[in-house]
């Protein structure tokens, strides 16, 4: 922006932006509210109230999801859909250099004063990664200094930050990996691959990846007391290989 690299000053722009989009969508929908307050549901001064205050905060250069709300209070404000209410992760992209340095304290403590996390990648290091066969790319990023490639932390800061597990089912074809709210039940975890899995529900038979791995088989796990039959309240933890059974 503006000719000059100051990232301190595009993310407060950025940020800016998005604040003014919100507080036009919320001044909007409560002027709309107020003129027709009298002829809603008992809840209506509830919702009212709580728009005054997203309102108030944004209007104070704040975003939404810095303001100390109950889920009843953001189920209020849930259809504006606003921007500044989701979570935020700031990636700022740097030189091959400072792929593995941490990013500037300036811009880490603004993404925090905006209630968000930061992380440094190299855009032009990700791009030679994904250009490079698999077997080369470990041997790459040793010869840079990096871990990991900078998407692994990025998709796992996501997770995080969202509160998402993975789990996965696995058979003799193919592994696929899914996506479920941390918390999630087991009968959910089937829920997500299909509604058929959910409603006809019998068990599930679990076994975490790192042990598969090193047993080698479900047999081997199974003989061994590794995997486990569990029931439909089981809390899927992250990395659950899952068989489930079910009848419909």
């Amino acid at each position: 922006m503006e000719g000059a690299v100051d990232p301190v000053r595009d993310l407060d722009v950025v940020e800016l932006e998005l604040q003014l989009a919100d507080l036009e969508t919320v001044t909007r929908r409560l002027d709309k509210r107020e003129k027709t307050a009298r002829l809603q549901k008992e809840k209506a001064e509830e919702a009212l109230e709580v728009m005054r205050r997203v309102r108030d905060h944004l209007d104070a250069g704040e975003p939404v999801r810095t303001l100390a709300l109950s889920e009843e209070e953001r189920g209020h404000i849930h259809e504006l859909y606003l921007l500044t209410s989701h979570p935020l992760i700031v990636v700022v992209n740097v030189g091959e250099g400072d792929a593995g340095k941490p990013p500037l304290e300036a811009v880490v403590e603004l993404a925090r004063r905006h209630g968000g996390d930061c992380l440094a990648i190299s855009a032009r290091i990700e791009s030679e990664i994904v250009e490079l066969p698999a077997a080369d790319r470990r041997e790459f990023l040793a010869s840079v200094g990096l871990p990991e490639p900078g998407l692994d932390r990025l998709a796992r800061d996501a997770y995080g930050l969202l509160d998402l597990i993975t789990f996965f089912t696995a058979g003799e074809k193919e592994v696929r990996a899914w996506t479920l709210q941390r918390g999630g039940t087991a009968v959910e975890a089937a829920g997500v691959i299909h509604t058929d899995f959910a409603r006809g529900f019998i068990r599930a038979e679990v076994v975490g990846a790192e042990e598969l791995i090193e047993g080698g088989s479900y047999l081997a796990v199974r003989e061994s007391g590794r995997q486990r039959l569990e029931g439909r309240d089981y809390v899927v933890r992250d990395g659950d290989v899952v068989h489930f059974r079910f009848n419909v």
